[in-house]
């Protein structure tokens, strides 16, 4: 096995990471929408709150895949 090929492997094995953050983000967006479903005067309060889970989720998916480039591309 020569060089590019254990990059390609180890970029594809980084990148599940991001498989994971979309399953989050979906259940983040889920909770999201059945609980203003069931009290909609408490959607201010649950909106900023799923919103920062968004992000925090989003970063884990972002630094996933800076690695995944990190290794193809150094």
């Amino acid at each position: 096995m020569d060089l590019a090929s254990a990059k390609q492997i180890g970029a594809g094995l980084a990148v599940i990471g991001l498989a994971g953050a979309g399953v989050g983000i979906g259940n983040i967006f889920a909770a999201l929408v059945s609980s203003i479903a069931r009290n909609p005067s408490a959607r201010d309060n649950v909106f900023g709150l799923a919103i920062l889970g968004f992000a925090l989720t989003e970063a884990v998916a972002l630094y996933a895949l800076v690695i995944a480039f990190i290794i193809l591309f150094v």
